[in-house]
């Protein structure tokens, strides 16, 4: 996979569905967030990165610094996917392994099974 620090998010985000892909795991790209509201279905144009294996909320960044409002929306996007596990993946750090990602889970993980 292309890392160079000075690529944009959809440039991350293309290789990223490409990776995936070519290892056949499902999963769905741009997903759009249902929000409902006292049974009312409310516009929105809420999207998650990457929605992988019906499960993982991927949020895909290139930025200097992940800060609240990152961590805010993806922890946003597991609860109304309810989903149990989040990733973070930051592109534009030196070494993506040791400081690019960082996963997140909600009150739904400690309901899964062993």
């Amino acid at each position: 996979m292309v890392t160079k620090k000075y690529l944009t998010d959809l440039i991350y985000h293309q290789c990223t569905i490409k990776e995936l892909t070519l290892r056949g795991i499902n999963f769905q790209s741009e997903l759009k967030i249902p929000v409902e509201y006292k049974g009312l279905e409310l516009e929105s144009d809420l999207r998650c990165d990457l929605f992988i294996e019906d499960c993982l909320v991927v949020e895909l960044k290139a930025v200097d610094q992940i800060i609240p409002i990152h961590v805010a929306k993806l922890m946003s996007y597991m609860k109304l996917l309810e989903s149990p596990i989040g990733l973070m993946i930051n592109f534009n750090v030196t070494n993506i392994y040791h400081e690019g990602q960082k996963t997140y889970v909600n009150e739904r993980y400690r309901l899964l099974e062993d």
